[in-house]
Parts: structure tokens; C-alpha cells; sequence
């Protein structure tokens, strides 16, 4: 008989579970507490959230039977979780990964970016290392199953060589160009830092927007483009190969693909044929999140983003703020 393991959210926001909160039934949950409802291994034993209306409203959504306003009021109950999820908002990242910890779950599943100090964020994932507790990291699209199949495309030489990226993003180079990053990270590899942008504080007063010239694979240039957070959400990636053309749209929810042929109006030229698109899968990602840490921790299934790889992203991130108050301080 498989398990069922407890799990405790800190934090009930809309990614613990208010963008699921009025969601059609059967539709793919979006938050940690739709996915792991969803899942059905996990058994959501408990909340924190200092605000009373959110704490209330999210118990009763998702009939958690203890909701506690603070993570003091959990004290004295070690070994009780299994999982913590840490959805709190990012200033309150280190404390409450600290205190997961302390409870002593198996596995923590955070939000992206462990914290806004990378110092700060290197030292938890060597703690959680050291106190054999598994962190996984809220990356959510190397769960996405259209990112991995092209993950997997790229690497079996499908569409040839990868000539240049262009990418748009918004929000915060830490906050919404670390999801950036990382996905560049997992389709390309490693990231070298060539030039950085003036900061744009477009929505964060301590985590502006910066545009950006990358790195991969030694030659491959990565233009990052920023977009202003007030006009609306924008998160696209342009991958430019020698066998055709790959883009993103509307941060995964769709694909445009366009693949080259012999020219049909010219000779001796190649060409790239009409605009394939396809919806994206990407609202199917926190379900497979779910799967993920609950096959890591009953079967030992490899974790998909983890402390280290958040922190490879978050590396690239500060290189970037770093190379922006270098040129434009």
C-alpha cells in the first residue's frame, strides 16, 4: 500500500493555493496545494499564514484541520511532516527555510529564489545538504513535459546547432529572470555574463528588471531583452537553430515552431515553412512537482530542480546585477 505524507504549507498565498482556490473542477492545478491535493499521496495536515482571513479561508478551501498563525505554534512537533512547502514571500524565505528545517520534514519545496541574498542562499543549501533534508526549488518548467521533450530534442541534435536565443522577461531579474535563467541552464548549460543593461525597476524596488548578453556553450549569444511589469506579464524565449526556428510564448502556455526546407520560390535555398503552434503544457507542471517529490522520497526518483541547480540559476542572476552596477553606477 503506497503512503500518504503530511505536509505542512508556510504562507497561503495565490501560489499555495489562491490561484486554485475558484478553479474549474478537472482543470490542472497551478499551486502546492492543488497539486499535492490533486496527487492524492499527500495528506495537507496543516498551514501557517499570520493573516487571519487568508489563514482561515485556506483551511477551510482545502480542509487543512490545524492552521496555525506562525511557525512558533508548530514548536515541539518534529518529525510530524514529511514535506513542508515554503510559499511564504520571498524576505521571509531564510527564516521559514530555517525553521522547516528545524521541524526536520524529508523534503522542503520552496519558491523561487530561496532568498535574495545569494551568501544567504548558498549557506541553506549546504545546511540542508549536511542535515540529509531534500530541497526542491519552485523552477516550475523543468517539470513542464513540452520543456523536457525539447531539453531532450536539443541534446539529440534535432534541430542541428543552436545559433543564438532571444528572450523577454519582466519582473525582476531574480524573481522572474531566475526562471529565465534556469531554463536556459537546463536547455543550454552553463552561462557566461557578457554585458548587463541599466536596472529598470519595473515592479520590485530591490530587484529591478536588466537586460543582458549571455554566453552558452563558449559562442552561443543569449540576448535578454526586458519588458516593464506595469504594461503586463511577458516571459518569451526565441531559440534560433540551424534546422529551424522554436519559440515560447506567454511563459509556456504556447509554441510556435517553424522548421526549414528546401525554398518552394527559390532554388538552391533553404527556408523556414509556415508557423506550426500548439498549446504548451506548462499548467501541467506542478502536478508533475507532486509526482516528482513524491517518487523522490518513496522510490528515490532523482528530484528535477533542487537547491543546486536554483543556485547555479541565482549565480548568473548576480553576475548580471553585479556587470549592471559596474557599467551604470
Amino acid at each position: 500500500m503506497t503512503p500518504r505524507l503530511n505536509a505542512l504549507i508556510i504562507g497561503c498565498g495565490n501560489i499555495a493555493g489562491g490561484f486554485d482556490h475558484n478553479a474549474p473542477p478537472g482543470s490542472w492545478p497551478l499551486t502546492h496545494a492543488g497539486a499535492l491535493s490533486r496527487h492524492g499521496g499527500f495528506h495537507l495536515a496543516a498551514c501557517v499564514e499570520p493573516d487571519a482571513h487568508k489563514r482561515v479561508a485556506f483551511a477551510e478551501r482545502w480542509n487543512v484541520a490545524h492552521a496555525w498563525p506562525s511557525l512558533a505554534d508548530v514548536g515541539g512537533k518534529a518529525d510530524r511532516f514529511d514535506v513542508i512547502s515554503v510559499c511564504s514571500p520571498t524576505a521571509a524565505h531564510a527564516q521559514d527555510l530555517e525553521a522547516a528545517m528545524a521541524l526536520a520534514p524529508r523534503l522542503v519545496f520552496c519558491e523561487k529564489p530561496l532568498t535574495p541574498d545569494l551568501v544567504r542562499a548558498r549557506t541553506l543549501v549546504q545546511a540542508f545538504d549536511e542535515a540529509g533534508i531534500a530541497l526542491a526549488v519552485n523552477h516550475t518548467r523543468r517539470w513542464a513535459p513540452d520543456v523536457l521533450r525539447l531539453r531532450d530534442e536539443l541534446a539529440a541534435g534535432h534541430w542541428g546547432e543552436v545559433r543564438s536565443v532571444s528572450a523577454t522577461y519582466n519582473k525582476g531579474v531574480l524573481n522572474n529572470g531566475g526562471h529565465l535563467i534556469d531554463l536556459l541552464h537546463l536547455l543550454l548549460g552553463p552561462l557566461d555574463v557578457v554585458w548587463a543593461g541599466p536596472p529598470l525597476h519595473d515592479f520590485w524596488p530591490d530587484d529591478p528588471s536588466i537586460a543582458a548578453v549571455l554566453l552558452a556553450r563558449g559562442s552561443t549569444v543569449i540576448q535578454l531583452a526586458t519588458a516593464h511589469a506595469t504594461d503586463y506579464a511577458l516571459f518569451e524565449m526565441q531559440l534560433v537553430t540551424s534546422h529551424g526556428v522554436v519559440v515560447m510564448e506567454s511563459g509556456g502556455l504556447g509554441w510556435r515552431v517553424r522548421e526549414a526546407a528546401d525554398s518552394t520560390q527559390f532554388p538552391g535555398y533553404r527556408a523556414l515553412g509556415e508557423a506550426q503552434t500548439r498549446s504548451g503544457e506548462y499548467r501541467q507542471a506542478m502536478l508533475a512537482a507532486a509526482t516528482n517529490v513524491y517518487d523522490h522520497l518513496t522510490h528515490g526518483q532523482p528530484l528535477a530542480s533542487t537547491g543546486a541547480s536554483a543556485l547555479q540559476a541565482q549565480e548568473v542572476c548576480e553576475k548580471i546585477r553585479q556587470k549592471s552596477q559596474e557599467l551604470f553606477s
